[in-house]
């Protein structure tokens, strides 16, 4: 009997990767020149559910040779997942496009 191999599917979101541990959502690929930070500050619970409130989103240059002061690029807080997702995109996709 042949066995099949399951690939592990990344998360992703308008294509980007999404990358969880606890609090902390890495967008973005550490290949390009700048990822997004989220980091879940507050949560409610709505029907038994936990929900992002407060979420933090930091630009980060993926630069080794900055400091992680100089690393941020741009910065701040939104309510709810999908508003901190959405700029996080936004922001990606401009300064991606930037040369």
């Amino acid at each position: 009997m042949a066995q099949t191999k399951e690939k592990s599917q990344m998360m992703t979101y308008k294509g980007k990767p999404l990358v969880r541990c606890g609090n902390t959502i890495y967008y973005g690929s550490m290949a390009d020149r700048y990822v997004a930070l989220l980091q879940v500050l507050s949560t409610t619970e709505l029907d038994g559910v936990q929900m992002a409130g407060s979420v933090s989103v930091q630009l980060l240059s993926t630069n080794p040779n900055h400091g992680p002061k100089e690393r941020i690029v741009k910065k701040t807080e939104k309510n709810g997942l999908y508003n901190a997702l959405n700029i996080a995109s936004i922001w990606l996709a401009r300064y991606l496009e930037e040369k």
